[in-house]
């Protein structure tokens, strides 16, 4: 009888593994998203409100 019949999904290792995945088992990967996103949004929003600033006459 054939046994690869008989295998449950969780069996299977040929699919890939999907980049969501990759990401979210990554530490360091997660570490650098933390402390990057913020500083680059409140960098973009310092400049904002600096550019949003009116010109003194």
């Amino acid at each position: 009888m054939n046994n690869a019949s008989n295998e449950s999904p969780l069996d299977v290792d040929d699919e890939p593994v999907p980049a969501m995945q990759q990401i979210l088992d990554n530490p360091f990967l997660l570490l650098f998203i933390g402390i990057a996103m913020p500083t680059v949004l409140y960098i973009v929003w310092g400049v904002m409100e600096i550019v949003g600033i009116p010109v003194a006459k």
